[in-house]
């Protein structure tokens, strides 16, 4: 986060941070420890880093965690941390996506603020178990859709609140990759293997994988929820079990119109995270892979480029940026300002003060409902012939 303001001599405490999964050979646990630790807000402490209580304790030593909380589970990790008069204050969940309901709903009842990777969960009725947990609890829930950590997409949503694109009419997102074009998880690839399977990534395969990611980007910076959708998967790979491309049709409230695609079988791709967004007033067009530059298009006036921290930058993007323009800045840096924000959010909660109004923009349990939802209908008009399906659900 940037320093500008900061008054360090009454920095906060570090955090205490858990951690269920993520542990040797996972590829997403290390990446949220990175992200925890960038602006010095959490400190790992404990963690079930794998379903193997062995391989959970190795992990546990590696990352220097002390062996009297290095558990073999969650649940022992849950009901041990909930009674240390130094126990975590929140825990990071970064499991494949059929063990995110089951840690989530443990570790909020007993009084912990959750950090979860997404999807939220596999089905809608875990989903909105979650959401109704949270409500009980009253506690922090930060749901990692990392783009919405950008600084440029932060700069997108503040322009569109702010009116300068008018009434929204278009909203375009993509998310191609290429890594599936073969059948990589027949090879042992870890990653791959639980990812195009059902068991444990749900019904939704690259929509469920990447789809969401976009979906959620699209709200995050419109504003706007998905009414109707009208789908179409398919697996183009033969003998996979999860579709590995998706093309969807959006209605949003008040007439936006979108589309929506995700494919892991587009060659040339790697992460090409893309949204175009277009508005009476004008347009603007974020890409990931070049995610420090702003496209924006006033209507019958000379297109713009806005630049991380250049001239037409905003107060928005500026929050969340941390070093000077022109140098790289992007995937660990978003995913760390949602655990700053998650951080600003829990330390208001244990202060009992009003958090930074800024600092709530993070993504939460009742995006992740909406993302599960998205998944859901996405397969049932799918499986209906691509007919439109109710996107919307009633959040508890």
């Amino acid at each position: 986060m940037s320093s500008e303001g900061t008054d360090t001599t009454t920095a906060p405490r570090r955090l205490r941070l858990g951690m269920v999964g993520g542990g040797r050979d996972a590829f997403i646990g290390g990446v949220h420890r990175i992200a925890a630790r960038l602006d010095d807000r959490y400190e790992l402490v404990a963690g079930a880093f794998s379903a193997d209580a062995a391989k959970s304790k190795a992990s546990a030593a590696e990352l220097r965690v002390a062996p009297d909380r290095a558990y073999g589970s969650y649940p022992e990790m849950a009901a041990a941390e909930s009674e240390r008069p130094d126990g975590i204050d929140a825990v990071a969940i970064v499991t494949p996506n059929h063990v995110h309901h089951g840690p989530a709903k443990m570790f909020l009842e007993a009084g912990i603020h959750v950090i979860c990777d997404k999807p939220l969960t596999t089905t809608l009725d875990d989903a909105l178990d979650l959401a109704a947990t949270v409500k009980r609890s009253g506690l922090v829930f930060g749901l990692t859709h990392n783009y919405t950590g950008y600084p440029m997409v932060r700069q997108a949503r503040e322009m569109v609140r702010a009116g300068e694109l008018g009434a929204i009419r278009v909203v375009q997102a993509e998310y191609p990759q290429d890594w599936l074009s073969e059948r990589l998880e027949e090879t042992g690839q870890k990653q791959a293997a639980w990812r195009t399977d059902p068991a444990r990534a749900g019904a939704g395969g690259s929509i469920g994988d990447i789809g969401t990611h976009a979906f959620n980007l699209a709200a995050f910076i419109t504003g706007l929820q998905a009414t109707e959708l009208c789908a179409d998967l398919s697996t183009f790979v033969d003998g996979r079990a999860l579709h590995d491309n998706a093309h969807v049709l959006l209605r949003y409230d008040g007439g936006t119109r979108g589309m929506l695609w995700s494919s892991q079988v587009a060659p040339g791709n790697e992460n090409a995270l893309r949204i175009r967004v277009y508005g009476e007033k004008g347009g603007l067009e974020w890409q990931q892979e070049h995610p420090n530059q702003l496209h924006h298009a006033p209507f019958g006036e000379p297109p713009r480029l806005i630049t991380r921290g250049g001239p037409g930058s905003n107060e928005a993007a500026g929050r969340v940026t941390r070093i000077p323009p022109g140098h790289p800045e992007g995937y660990l840096e978003g995913f760390a300002n949602i655990y700053g924000d998650v951080a600003e959010a829990i330390l208001a909660h244990l202060e009992g003060r009003t958090a930074e109004p800024a600092a709530l923009d993070f993504p939460g349990v009742e995006d992740g409902v909406r993302g599960v939802k998205f998944i859901d209908a996405v397969v049932q008009s799918s499986r209906a012939g691509g007919v439109w399906t109710d996107a919307t659900v009633s959040l508890p």
